[in-house]
């Protein structure tokens, strides 16, 4: 097994070293100027439109909120490589790490509009639930007239998320209480395979309601317990910023050496902690009732920056206001919760584990629908959405027990090949975006709530529930 895990870590390094560094940044870049910096421009308006109701159909049903379909994606963005991923950029790359995690979440907003707002776009009514899914299988499908491309998507997300990184999580999850609590990791993985099965058992209201509960609870809780670290310390608090962002320059001498790692770290941590771009996020999106597609595309671009600028940001105050990240080996989550204890105690690090639960469970939650979304698209099966569930379940309870190396050089590689095609495909559906954003613009110039038809947009595509009669339901 060891020959395999080379193999994998050798792809990994190109991969991600070089191709998806170059894509990701690349197009967030494209489209941060095509837009006129859109992601900037609107952020008084994400705020107001997380909070709008989902409009009703014809028979008067709601159905997914834009902020049950945030929370949804808020899910699976916020886990544990929020807290474990921003204590590993600042060991391998110093403090200035922080600051390309910074500046890669603003480029990728603007790729999180656009991926969010296909999503909306090219969105269909599931007949067995009566709710809307899609993402980006189904505007490769649609928009670009490649079901192939779409299968190859649902395939690599199903495995990647569903399965892989569900065990990732449930793995963190059954170590952080083994080590707090010296909890048996079976039991703790029966108890979580068991509580999985219950919600995604349940189909997506369960899960919406999970996530809209769960997810600002879990984000607020740590902010909190960030901001009382800031507190205790605020005097360092300038300084803090100041040695980030020298040493993202390499300005600072203690980490003079260090600017290539800096940037190395913090743009790969910063682009795979917010998922901007990789096609994740949009399969959320894709459910939300909304009036016009570009609302979605404007919240989920409000995830980016709460993803990266708060949760994250909390993280590396806890782990700059302390000294453990210069004297200790750790390199991970424990980085983080020898830091805690540096600042407020022991306690702080039973209390992280409880954190990791919240974080790392809600993704699961969330990883979960990606998967299932994507088993729709691919084929309309009861039978096979039931054994997709089972496995769902049977990975938490693998990944609860196992050494999960190899699974992690798996879920680089699946999740590398993801954004690579989502990438390509929501470059080619500029064209389409465009004039989706430009409609919603100048409606809103005209002082109305936007609302979106397929007539607006001439050469769209195979469009379902944008036609004029299907618009009318979307209308509040």
């Amino acid at each position: 097994m060891d020959w395999f895990s080379s193999i994998l870590g050798e792809i990994n390094t190109v991969l991600y070293s070089y191709v998806l560094i170059v894509l990701l940044v690349g197009t967030g870049l494209f489209f941060t100027f095509k837009t006129k910096f859109i992601q900037f421009r609107l952020i008084p308006e994400m705020f107001k439109l997380i909070t709008e109701a989902a409009p009703k159909d014809k028979s008067g049903k709601k159905g997914i909120s834009s902020f049950q379909a945030f929370t949804i994606s808020a899910a699976s963005r916020i886990g544990t490589g929020n807290i474990a991923g921003v204590a590993t950029a600042i060991a391998l790359g110093g403090p200035g790490a922080v600051f390309w995690m910074w500046m890669i979440a603003l480029i990728g907003g603007a790729s999180a509009l656009i991926e969010s707002t296909l999503a909306q776009v090219y969105k269909v009514k599931d007949d067995r639930t009566g709710l809307f899914r899609g993402g980006p299988a189904y505007y490769m499908e649609k928009g670009l007239n490649k079901r192939w491309m779409g299968i190859l998507f649902a395939v690599a997300i199903t495995v990647t998320y569903g399965f892989v990184f569900n065990a990732v999580q449930a793995n963190t999850i059954s170590i952080a209480f083994e080590e707090s609590f010296g909890a048996n990791r079976v039991v703790v993985g029966l108890i979580m395979a068991a509580l999985t099965g219950i919600i995604v058992f349940g189909g997506l209201k369960r899960i919406v309601s999970f996530t809209q509960v769960v997810v600002p609870v879990m984000a607020i809780l740590y902010i909190v317990i960030a901001l009382v670290v800031v507190i205790i310390n605020i005097s360092e608090l300038p300084n803090v910023f100041v040695l980030i962002i020298k040493s993202a320059f390499g300005l600072e001498e203690a980490f003079a050496g260090m600017l290539g790692a800096a940037i190395m770290n913090g743009i790969k941590r910063g682009l795979f902690s917010n998922e901007a771009g990789m096609g994740s996020a949009p399969n959320a999106a894709a459910t939300a009732s909304v009036s016009h597609p570009v609302k979605q595309g404007l919240i989920q671009a409000l995830g980016v920056f709460i993803d990266t600028l708060l949760v994250c940001t909390a993280t590396a105050a806890i782990v700059l206001l302390g000294d453990a990240y210069l004297q200790s080996d750790a390199t991970s989550v424990n980085l983080t919760q020898a830091s805690l204890v540096s600042n407020l105690g022991d306690w702080a690090g039973s209390f992280l584990a409880i954190i990791v639960l919240m974080f790392a469970f809600s993704t699961v939650i969330g990883n979960y629908y990606y998967g299932e979304s994507n088993i729709g698209f691919i084929k309309e099966s009861k039978n096979g959405l039931f054994i997709f569930r089972i496995f769902v379940v049977l990975f938490v309870m693998f990944g609860s027990v196992a050494k999960v190396q190899v699974v992690w050089d798996l879920a680089d590689l699946f999740m590398g090949i993801m954004a690579i095609i989502n990438l390509i495909a929501i470059l080619l559906l500029w064209k389409v975006a465009k004039p989706v954003i430009d409609d919603y613009l100048i409606q809103r110039k005209q002082g109305k709530d936007p609302v979106f038809y397929k007539k607006n947009v001439p050469n769209i595509g195979d469009v379902e529930c944008w036609t004029d009669d299907e618009g009318i339901e979307e209308k509040r």
